[in-house]
């Protein structure tokens, strides 16, 4: 078998004993003759081919071995959506560094903590992000030793990529050794840097991107999830770059008018979102009458997709969305429907060569219908988490298995349903409550756009639902409003399951996924 090539059969991938997983998402395009096919385009206008992109790594690659850089360095990435995304992360992957891409929505405090945990040896960043990430390096002792724009003025990246050797031997590496790390988007807390593999993309970008939506070479792929975290590194990068496909980068807010632009644009066959994101597309759609004519299929992660969006999508543009579900630690979806198996209200069921378990506080498997612990075995899951032994230990548990940190029910046809994360559960009247069934729920009234529930105790001590609720018309906020929005509640779910509180808000604390920050409520 030839180093860094990978066999795949429906059962399993078999990889070559010497593995860089660059070879065989950069290198490989150029032996299959996709030289001057397009790889990347962007909202500015500028396209990158597979022949440019394998030379621009490789610059890249070389230049930050040209800075002393010694072989697991972690290289932080501030970098926009941009075809830069892409020199960087490739090109350190390549020469055997670990590229390590951060939100770029973060504060000051929130860098300063990543910069001190990760160790880095450099950062590269998009100049945007100056003002919160030039405090947060200078209040760290020591820190990065190499500080490097991607553009801009001074020495910049893209001045080191032009005077770097476009040649460079992949550095030697195994398919199980440490390639990357993603930091977790924090909806529990401080972010953790999962540790990802050489494996961990190939077995996405096949089990996911093409057994799963049978992503092509044809497909152009638009994710309006950003490349810094990992359910947009898989739309808008590896899954593009598996097939040989065209990815669509718009650097700037995802938006119903941007978003929708962008589709009129370049015409994406397929289409990446969050479900806050496609109830605000749905809301504009009126006035805006896009054109989503070019896409073949819709897919939504970061949060669970309530039924009525569903709905009202497939009779706005006549095209379903595959709703699943992912993670940081496990790379992308795991979970999922099906372009000819979709069941709303559900996650699906488990992606190929996945498997998942619902278990009890004591880890034994529980009935169909009964709601536990989701536990998902997959050949993505992260090694472990850097520098938090006992974080990794609670969540890595041994031969790939991980605790998902979800509250899950499994129906008697084996499809998945999400019942929000194990610490937003409510135990109301002595019963588990999921707070994601009550936001559907409320979520079905036409002027609902987005819903959050919590729990709150009442004057007796007791846990009860609270909802906060972010209207389309913010002015029909009032007591006839909230009147209707309970009685919504009971009468189609289980009559302890209403909020008794109701309180109308401009928006809801989330992290760059869309997931709601329900811990940021309840304080």
């Amino acid at each position: 078998m030839n180093d860094h090539t990978v066999t795949v059969t429906p059962e399993e991938l078999i990889f070559a004993p010497t593995f860089n997983v660059a070879v065989p998402f950069i290198d490989r395009h150029l032996a299959e003759g996709r030289a001057d096919r397009v790889a990347i385009s962007t909202n500015h206008g500028v396209d990158v081919t597979y022949g440019e992109l394998a030379d621009r790594v490789n610059r890249a690659g070389n230049a930050l071995a040209g800075l002393g850089l010694l072989p697991g360095d972690r290289v932080l990435m501030v970098v926009k959506d941009d075809p830069a995304f892409y020199y960087v992360f490739w090109g350190a992957i390549k020469a055997g560094f670990v590229p390590v891409p951060l939100n770029t929505l973060l504060r000051a405090k929130d860098y300063e903590f990543i910069v001190a945990d990760s160790q880095a040896a450099a950062v590269v960043w998009s100049p945007e992000y100056d003002a919160e990430l030039i405090p947060a390096l200078d209040a760290i002792d020591g820190g990065p030793a190499h500080r490097i724009h991607t553009e801009g003025e001074g020495t910049t990246l893209a001045d080191l990529i032009a005077a770097a050797p476009a040649e460079l031997e992949p550095a030697p590496a195994s398919a199980l050794d440490d390639c990357f790390w993603l930091y977790s988007s924090g909806s529990t807390g401080n972010p953790k840097g999962a540790i990802h593999r050489h494996r961990d993309m190939v077995v996405t970008s096949q089990r996911y991107g093409v057994d799963t939506l049978g992503a092509g070479e044809d497909d152009v792929f638009f994710s309006a999830a950003k490349l810094f975290f990992a359910y947009g590194l898989g739309n808008g990068m590896t899954f593009p770059l598996w097939v040989g496909g065209r990815a669509v980068l718009f650097d700037g807010r995802p938006t119903p008018e941007s978003t929708f632009e962008v589709i009129a644009r370049f015409s994406p066959t397929l289409y990446f979102g969050v479900p806050t994101l496609y109830a605000a597309q749905l809301a504009a759609f009126e006035e805006l009458a896009p054109d989503t004519s070019s896409v073949r299929m819709c897919v939504s992660a970061g949060e669970a997709l309530p039924p009525d969006i569903l709905k009202r999508w497939k009779d706005r543009t006549g095209l379903d969305i595959l709703d699943g579900i992912g993670s940081t630690e496990l790379l992308h979806i795991f979970i999922s429907n099906r372009p000819d198996d979709i069941k709303p209200g559900s996650s699906g069921k488990p992606v190929p060569s996945y498997t998942a378990r619902i278990v009890d506080e004591d880890g034994n498997d529980v009935p169909p219908g009964e709601g536990g612990r989701l536990l998902v075995h997959g050949l993505s899951a992260a090694r472990a988490y850097w520098n938090n032994p006992e974080k990794t230990a609670a969540t890595m548990l041994g031969d790939d298995w991980l605790d998902t940190g979800d509250t899950y029910v499994r129906d008697a046809d084996g499809y998945f349903y999400y019942q929000g994360r194990s610490d937003d559960m409510l135990k109301v009247g002595g019963i588990w409550t999921s707070p994601f069934e009550i936001e559907a729920k409320l979520m079905e009234h036409r002027l609902v756009l987005e819903a959050a529930v919590i729990g709150r105790e009442d004057d007796a001590g007791l846990v009860k639902p609270a909802a906060f609720v972010v209207l389309t018309e913010a002015e029909a906020a009032g007591e006839e409003l909230e009147a209707e929005l309970r009685a919504l509640c009971k009468e189609g779910l289980a009559p302890y399951k209403y909020p008794r509180w109701i309180e109308f808000v401009g928006d809801l604390p989330k992290t760059a996924t869309g997931k709601i920050q329900r811990f940021r409520l309840r304080a």
